[in-house]
């Protein structure tokens, strides 16, 4: 790869932006910001509900919250972490980075990447007034009828929540057309597809992913709609609607939702490790395939969802060994980080601290995952905390830990600056500890039948919840330290000079932070 050029602006001092500039910038990289900083501000605020729900659950006796707004936190918990923190903040990433990655100068359409992401923050304004109409939604993120519908859930809580998900959907499908334009219009010459970083790999997918599953969402949420407001019937089972009609369409944009929120973390992860392990990423041409193959499944399996809704026993069968077949893909993928720190040469600073628990703990969510997968399985613990416990490992040993993980290994491009590494320590063993103090002991409630979503419990489940809390608790204030870490770190970090962990891909051979253009000449790739 040839080197850019360094621009002697970037050296200059940076002078404070107005209000106005932030409103109307179309820099990718300063949107990228955005979306970072806005998306961690939600990520606080869905720990607030995690926070009130978990004080709730640390008695059987406890009085913290009624019932229905025990529902109500555990519904905006998350609906919040979700489209409000997971999605965007890779998006973030996303928009910082591809472009950099690809030796472009910005994305192909910069006007609508600015109202993407406006969007975001109008959509969360939207969800977040509900509370101001006297409750806010209740039924759940899924939103299943009967629970979403108006006999259950009167007043415009669900209503509302209905229209932040179609404003963040078109956010959503907004910036997956302009990744894709992008990516496969805007390489610098000579950087083939099978020549892109595995980052850039997992946001085509991930973005082709978007484009295509977000609007069967947007359908399903205005059938819901039209049901509470203007008298069809499509999910009214007394009325002759099917309520598990639901269930098909939603989870058949809700799983590819999974792995729109977990793939770009598997990229964040595949340029961490092979720049701490001081070698190349191994079988990159699998792990690009692997990449596509996970997006394929991704829309074959949404029916393992559904075991117990009476679908047919051959189609219960299909989506079993369907679902399976998906960690075909991921074992290629935890095989091939595992083989790059083999005999590599490893620095275990922060950044690799984070990929290292990812891969580690993720696979306790993917195991998890194919016992939910089995059929007579699932029928026992399905609605169990041993979902709850699943789908955190997931999303948190593996969105959240890819995010933070991300966020500590760019934060010395975006900035110019190095976040304390001691204080990052600190910050990476309290969350790890925490995070399996809170969640791992949910296994053992869904397999001694916890319901989730429940506001009080026997009290044979009281130690495990106990647990569960403190942990919590301990997981909700181990992020403040990040939050110190970020803000001092900004004025008072150490230079960080170009390229301070001697990664391989683009964005390192420019200055830290880039200058507007982020290249004088469009670099060639030999």
């Amino acid at each position: 790869m040839s080197t850019a050029a360094v621009h002697p602006a970037a050296h200059a001092p940076n002078k404070p932006k107005g209000i106005s500039h932030w409103l109307r910038t179309t820099d990718h990289k300063e949107i990228g910001i955005m979306y970072l900083v806005t998306s961690f501000l939600f990520f606080l605020v869905g720990g607030l509900f995690a926070l009130g729900v978990r004080g709730q659950l640390l008695t059987p006796e406890m009085k913290l919250l009624s019932p229905d707004l025990y529902n109500q936190f555990l519904t905006m918990h998350a609906s919040a972490m979700i489209f409000l923190f997971i999605m965007p903040s890779l998006g973030g990433f996303g928009n910082y980075a591809v472009p950099l990655m690809i030796g472009a100068k910005d994305m192909a359409f910069p006007r609508i990447n600015n109202l993407a992401f406006w969007l975001v923050p109008f959509g969360a304004l939207i969800m977040m007034s509900s509370f101001l109409f006297g409750t806010s939604a209740a039924s759940g993120w899924t939103s299943y009828p009967p629970l979403a519908n108006a006999s259950y859930s009167p007043g415009r809580g669900v209503d509302l929540w209905i229209l932040t998900v179609h404003v963040l959907g078109a956010s959503s499908i907004m910036g997956a057309l302009n990744f894709v334009v992008t990516i496969l219009n805007m390489r610098a010459p000579g950087m083939s597809l099978f020549k892109m970083p595995l980052f850039v790999w997992t946001w085509l997918v991930t973005a082709m992913m978007q484009i295509t599953a977000t609007p069967v969402l947007a359908g399903v949420i205005t059938m819901l709609l039209t049901d509470r407001n203007f008298g069809t019937n499509f999910f009214a089972a007394a009325k002759g609607g099917d309520n598990v009609l639901f269930q098909h369409l939603f989870w058949f944009y809700s799983h590819p939702a999974v792995y729109i929120m977990i793939l770009p973390a598997f990229g964040i992860i595949s340029e961490i490790i092979p720049t701490f392990s001081k070698k190349p990423l191994f079988g990159y041409h699998a792990m690009a395939w692997s990449t596509i193959a996970i997006g394929f499944l991704g829309y074959i399996v949404w029916g393992h969802h559904m075991f117990s809704t009476g679908i047919s026993a051959t189609l219960r069968t299909y989506f079993m060994i369907a679902t399976m077949f998906i960690a075909v893909p991921t074992g290629v993928k935890i095989f091939s980080w595992v083989m790059t720190m083999w005999g590599g040469v490893l620095e275990f600073k922060v950044p690799m601290l984070f990929a290292v628990a990812f891969v580690g703990f993720f696979l306790i969510g993917g195991l998890s995952g194919i016992y939910c997968a089995s059929l007579p399985f699932d029928l026992f613990i399905h609605d169990t905390y041993f979902v709850v416990a699943h789908i955190h490992y997931v999303l948190f040993a593996g969105s959240v830990m890819g995010i933070l993980g991300g966020i500590y290994y760019w934060y010395p491009k975006m900035t110019g600056r190095m976040m304390d590494e001691g204080l990052g320590q600190i910050h990476f063993w309290l969350t790890l500890i925490a995070m399996n103090v809170t969640f791992f002991p949910m296994h053992f409630l869904g397999l001694m039948g916890m319901p989730r979503r429940i506001f009080t419990y026997n009290v044979m489940y009281s130690q495990w919840n106990m647990v569960c809390t403190i942990g919590a608790f301990v997981l909700g204030l181990s992020q403040l330290i990040f939050v110190y870490n970020v803000i001092q770190s900004r004025k008072h970090g150490a230079v960080a000079g170009n390229n301070p962990w001697g990664g391989k891909t683009l964005e390192w051979t420019t200055t830290s932070p880039p200058p507007g253009h982020n290249f004088d000449t469009i670099p060639v790739i030999d």
